[in-house]
């Protein structure tokens, strides 16, 4: 069992979510997160330039068996990816971190492992 945490754009949120319904990842988790990287965005703040610290961005965790895991991945990075000139995206499109599962739990009728994800 992993755990595939995705930080994407807010605005590729729907789109994410859509491709993932649409390849059969149906449970996911999604919270809003702020954080700082690459991506530097100004903005206009009493006539002057500002770049801030955090950038709003999406967390979406899901958490799969072995065999979904390369199907998730390659749907988030095919939805979340900006379509630039060299189609490569751009900087600021997020980052997927895919952690070991240790157990998994259902607590409405204890299912433990594979079969309560």
């Amino acid at each position: 069992m992993k755990l595939v945490t995705a930080i994407i754009r807010e605005v590729q949120l729907d789109q994410v979510r859509e491709a993932l319904i649409q390849n059969g990842i149906t449970r996911i988790t999604v919270s809003q997160v702020s954080g700082h990287g690459q991506q530097h965005q100004e903005e206009i703040y009493r006539g002057r330039k500002v770049t801030p610290n955090l950038v709003p961005k999406i967390r979406v965790e899901i958490a799969v068996n072995e065999k979904f895991l390369d199907l998730t991945t390659k749907t988030i990075i095919s939805a979340a990816r900006t379509q630039g000139i060299d189609s490569e995206g751009e900087v600021g499109d997020g980052k997927i971190f895919i952690t070991n599962l240790e157990e998994c739990i259902r607590i409405r009728t204890n299912e433990r492992g594979t079969d309560a994800i």
